[in-house]
């Protein structure tokens, strides 16, 4: 489920960017030489909404889809660029930047608007962590910013600790099995129709919950659970994982 308050922070972050890239419109800004530009910056927010989002407007047929709502994409898929074809029509890379983009360019791309989606990810780690670090945590989780985890280690190593919890966090859905992990856990950004249920072998409950409030709520996931399913909870956090 999509949280609220990260799609009107990814809303804000490409205003900013889409503003600075007409700044340099001329090609003579550091974004036109490939160097890596300063991070946006946004104005402050209220934390996340409790509210059920709103569905995402579906675009008119022909109409393509806003990519402010769906986040930055992935590298596309096909052949890539040998690492010594990776230059910027003018300037240079960094070392982090080469590294970053090798094998992330496809034939035919220009290198430097690969490089801006990974750095567009750092900022809008960097805001969201300033406004609610939970929601900067639980979007990388279900995957709200895609690639961030590459991002984060070629790009904004700073982030590293958010791509780590984020490893061991559960975003809504079913977890069976292996996938289980012992541990205290808190919901980060639930909607008003959060729920969980925990259950053990032969689909016994061990314990089930619900929350109307929007408000954070902890649960246990013991070493006996074999089953963790959470609607509208969006993502929970680790704060006592067993390894």
């Amino acid at each position: 489920m999509r949280n609220p308050f990260l799609a009107g922070a990814v809303v804000v972050m490409t205003a900013a960017a889409l503003a600075a890239c007409g700044s340099s419109a001329d090609g003579n800004g550091p974004e036109a030489a490939g160097a890596q530009r300063p991070a946006a910056s946004a104005p402050a927010v209220p934390g996340p909404s409790a509210g059920t989002p709103t569905p995402p407007a579906t675009p008119s047929a022909g109409e393509p889809e806003d990519p402010a709502a769906v986040g930055p994409s992935a590298p596309a898929a096909g052949p890539k660029k040998p690492s010594g074809e990776v230059t910027p029509a003018t300037g240079t890379f960094t070392k982090k930047q080469k590294e970053y983009l090798e094998d992330r360019v496809p034939t035919g791309m220009d290198p430097a608007a690969v490089l801006q989606t990974g750095q567009e990810t750092c900022d809008k780690l960097r805001y969201l962590v300033k406004a609610d670090r939970d929601t900067a945590v639980g979007a990388i989780a279900t995957d709200e910013i895609p690639d961030a985890a590459d991002a984060v280690a070629g790009l904004c190593p700073r982030h590293q600790d958010l791509v780590d919890e984020a490893a061991y966090a559960y975003p809504d859905g079913t977890h069976t099995g292996k996938d289980l992990r012992p541990g205290v856990y808190r919901s980060a950004s639930p909607t008003t129709g959060c729920s969980w249920q925990i259950t053990g072998a032969g689909g016994k409950e061990l314990s089930s919950g619900a929350s109307d409030t929007g408000t954070s709520r902890k649960i246990t996931i013991p070493k006996s659970a074999r089953t963790f399913t959470s609607t509208g909870c969006y993502a929970w956090l680790p704060e006592g994982a067993e390894g």
